[in-house]
């Protein structure tokens, strides 16, 4: 099982790639980083949590994911570089698809995506995305870079995504950026992963997880795809006994830890505890 961590970037604190440098040389598999393009004053839509109000002001002050991971990827070597998580639907999908392939090309295939379909309705609205039919621009979305990472000449025509016959380079160095959607594990979303994604990514408050990823492998299956789902565990607390038992019986691939948007000393303080705890080099 691998362990990554996510930070959730801000103007304040530690660097991204300070911290990304620092995960490598522990042994940690792969940074994570979010994405808000805005939020909006006056909101409507809740936080995940149920509130009204947001956890903390972090939210106003994420940084651009994919330039953060560049930086990442500049002063390291194999941790791999994700997403928890981006928002694709809340850019041009074709620039979208040449930053990511560019990145994966540039870090040498170590990108990963973990998309959602986003929480933030009013957010979602100033980039034109109707709240009620984000999956299925989320679903154009990913066939669309799709086609623009492995086809020769690719095209795609879809109701919110459409382009002719056109070159686009580079392609992702491994064949395919894996996309993994970050999402309450209901039966449409693990539905909605079986037929569009490479794997689940669970949110902080879920529960029950193996038998989720269970109701998962077998929409996977009859699906008719192969293999097995990436099953990667955002890990917002302490885990119990109970908990790592669970994730166990889910045969999750990553576990990923948050660590605190603090300054350098403080985050690399932790990293050294967290590092200690899981046994890593």
């Amino acid at each position: 099982m691998r362990n990554g961590i996510v930070l959730f970037t801000s103007d304040r604190g530690i660097a991204p790639a300070t911290l990304a440098k620092a995960a490598e040389e522990r042994g940690f598999d792969t940074i994570y980083v979010p994405e808000h393009t805005h939020i909006p004053v006056r909101r409507d839509a809740l936080h995940p949590t149920g509130g009204e109000d947001l956890p903390d002001d972090r939210y106003l002050r994420t940084l651009d994911p994919w330039v953060t991971l560049a930086t990442c990827a500049a002063v390291t070597s194999r941790i791999g570089l994700s997403t928890a998580v981006a928002l694709p639907v809340e850019s041009d999908p074709i620039t979208l698809a040449k930053t990511i392939a560019t990145l994966d090309h540039l870090s040498g295939g170590r990108v990963s995506i973990g998309a959602g379909f986003g929480w933030n309705t009013d957010e979602l609205a100033d980039h034109h995305v109707p709240a009620g039919r984000r999956r299925t621009v989320l679903k154009e979305y990913l066939e669309a870079m799709r086609s623009l990472w492995t086809e020769e000449e690719a095209s795609y025509d879809g109701e919110f995504v459409s382009f002719g016959p056109s070159w686009a380079y580079p392609k992702p160095p491994q064949g395919r950026i894996p996309v993994v959607i970050g999402a309450g594990g209901g039966p449409k979303t693990l539905r909605w992963i079986a037929s569009y994604a490479d794997g689940w990514m669970t949110t902080p408050i879920e529960t029950d997880i193996a038998a989720k990823t269970e109701a998962l492998r077998k929409e996977w299956a009859d699906a008719g795809r192969d293999g097995d789902p990436d099953v990667r565990i955002l890990v917002a607390k302490k885990p119990t006994t109970e908990d790592l038992a669970d994730w166990t019986a889910a045969r999750a691939t990553e576990l990923i830890w948050g660590v605190p948007d603090a300054d350098e000393t403080a985050v690399l303080a932790y990293l050294d505890k967290l590092a200690g705890r899981l046994g890593l080099a």
